[in-house]
């Protein structure tokens, strides 16, 4: 039985991005996602860390990088025991996480940019299907204050919603 799952994320100002979750490489990272979605977690969050030509991340509710829920999930990727067949392409929604493997809680990313160099060390789970523009658009507006992509709190793309659609 396939496991694949619909979110629709509204980002202020940019419209909607359409994912496919992958439960089939990724289940406890897909529904932890959708569980977080459907109990309105996301509903205002930010995209706090932005790279042009690399990635949005966003998910957390401090807006800072530190913050999560209020539970972390198992890593689902190579280098910690899981056979993870998506790769880190352009498009790619995947788990941010500290060092420590299993410490993925509610921080996302999106790939703006194929980071293949990703593979087998963070847990994607599914794929941008509509929306993409969106995302590129986020990524090139941004106006991160250091390497690391930190965007000033007032100029963080704000999540309007996350929904689930099936």
């Amino acid at each position: 039985m396939s496991k694949i799952r619909h979110v629709v994320l509204t980002v202020k100002d940019y419209g909607e991005v359409k994912l496919e979750l992958d439960g089939n490489a990724a289940p406890l990272t897909v529904d932890n996602f959708v569980k977080l979605a459907e109990s309105g977690f996301y509903d205002g969050l930010t995209f706090h860390r932005i790279i042009d030509g690399f990635m949005i991340q966003g998910g957390d509710p401090e807006g800072t990088g530190y913050g999560g829920s209020d539970e972390n999930i198992k890593g689902e990727f190579r280098a910690n025991g899981v056979d993870n067949p998506i790769s880190h392409e352009a498009g790619v929604i995947s788990m941010a996480r500290s060092s420590d493997p299993d410490s993925a809680s509610s921080q996302f990313f999106i790939t703006v940019a194929d980071a293949t160099f990703l593979d087998g060390q963070y847990a994607a789970f599914g794929r941008v299907t509509d929306g993409f523009d969106s995302v590129r658009l986020i990524a090139r507006d941004a106006r991160p204050i250091d390497g690391n992509g930190t965007v000033p709190k007032k100029d963080q793309p704000v999540i309007e919603s996350v929904r689930v659609i099936d």
